[in-house]
């Protein structure tokens, strides 16, 4: 009986992974992204421990998104040109040798602060092409049909990772040291490119543009202002992708300057984000056939501001890991359903350059928000990183909600797109 109930749950929760395709990718992207996940905790620990300073761990991710900050809207044109696929294949192998060239840096004792700052100027280049390519890739591997639960799934891995990774980097940097943790990220990256190599997409998936960059990222834009669903996921996500996502500067402050603790709690609140970014994450992948639902969508960027806001009052661990890991199963709500927006009211020739807005919105606000969270905890400490965030999340959301109260009302209630975006998914 239980199994029988158990087999649709698994197959509803499960269902991009019938195409063969995705399922190359995705699980490539399991292993990979863990090493991902492994380098980017041991980095931001150990610029934090060769600084002892808030604003300068936040001007590595500063050099790191700004890139993306600049370039992501031309990279989403030029996406639209080639093979998805072509272009992921270059960006991973380069993201391979960023992590080669800081392990041996590390390996040799010549790593110094300015070399992680230029290492992550590079990283930020290549994500910029690499993002949208990959967010744009989903739908040719499974189809408009699966769309949302492709995205959902793939949340799954991604922050699976973020589980496993700071885990395990938390591990190997106390026993090993942290250019382990830089080496096993170099090798993980053979996973997804050969899952690459066996990924087949058919030619006539593959949009080519013969237009100057500039004219289509003009084009591109333009379609987007047409578009009231795009315009007012741009605002939201703007809002919460600078303000409610400073994790990767606030938590290490956090766990030394108000818990009074080292790199183990620093790799747990890292995990407790994975941790409910991952049951969001399966929580989304089963109710994908729902669709994007508003209200759900506005309580989740509502509630995880005024989350970061009570943080003010936390200084034991145990509830920091819960609070922390209820803002991750919030915000991956949140980001997932943001995510279906782009996809679902785009079409394929304009699609690269809608997910570089997606892009240009969750990574290249970062520079601003980390500047902003490491700015804050240099002057006025540690414990003011989540609260003045929600803050300013709470903020803007305020203004929004007065000034565009109509415009709310209208797509909110909008019967016609939300039975349209259903029959989508």
């Amino acid at each position: 009986m239980l199994k029988n109930k158990l087999i649709p749950i698994l197959q509803r929760v499960f269902s991009s992974l019938k195409h063969k395709e995705f399922r190359y990718f995705w699980f490539g992207q399991c292993i990979s992204l863990i090493g991902t996940w492994m380098q980017r905790t041991a980095q931001v620990w150990l610029v934090y421990t060769m600084t002892n300073s808030p604003f300068m761990v936040g001007m590595v991710g500063v050099c790191q998104f700004t890139p993306i900050l600049l370039f992501t809207l031309f990279a989403g044109a030029l996406v639209d040109r080639f093979s998805k696929r072509n272009i992921l294949l270059m960006t991973q192998s380069a993201l391979m040798i960023q992590a080669i060239a800081l392990t041996l840096l590390a390996y040799l004792n010549m790593l110094q602060y300015w070399h992680i700052l230029l290492l992550s100027i590079f990283l930020g280049l290549t994500q910029t092409f690499d993002m949208p390519a990959r967010q744009s890739f989903f739908i040719e591997l499974v189809g408009r049909g699966d769309i949302m639960n492709a995205v959902s799934l793939n949340s799954t891995i991604v922050n699976l990772a973020k589980i496993i990774g700071p885990a395990l980097s938390g591990i190997v940097m106390v026993n090993f040291g942290t250019v382990y943790c830089f080496s096993i990220n170099a090798i993980s990256f053979f996973a997804v490119l050969l899952s690459l190599f066996y990924i087949n997409v058919l030619p006539q998936q593959i949009i080519r543009k013969k237009q100057k960059v500039i004219k289509e990222v003009k084009e591109g834009l333009s379609y987007i202002k047409q578009s009231k669903a795009l315009m007012i996921n741009i605002i939201f996500m703007a809002i919460i992708c600078t303000f409610a996502m400073n994790n990767a500067v606030i938590i290490p402050v956090f766990a030394k300057s108000v818990l009074g603790m080292g790199a183990a709690a620093y790799t747990g609140l890292m995990s407790a984000a994975g941790i409910g970014a991952f049951i969001g994450a399966i929580f989304m992948a089963f109710r994908a056939e729902k669709g994007v639902e508003k209200r759900f969508f506005l309580l989740c960027l509502c509630t995880t501001a005024l989350l970061q806001v009570f943080m003010v009052f936390v200084a034991d661990y145990n509830a920091a890991f819960l609070c922390v890991a209820c803002i991750g199963f919030l915000n991956l709500a949140f980001m997932n359903m943001g995510n279906s927006i782009f996809q679902l009211n785009s079409d394929d020739e304009h699609r690269g350059r809608v997910m570089s807005v997606y892009s240009f919105l969750n990574q290249g606000s970062t520079p601003v928000g980390n500047f902003y969270a490491g700015t804050a905890m240099e002057y006025l400490g540690g414990v003011w990183g989540f609260p003045l965030c929600g803050i300013a999340a709470l903020g803007l959301l305020g203004v929004v909600f007065i000034c565009e109260r109509q415009e709310l009302f209208s797509w909110i209630h909008d019967k016609e797109k939300r039975a349209n975006e259903k029959n989508y998914i």
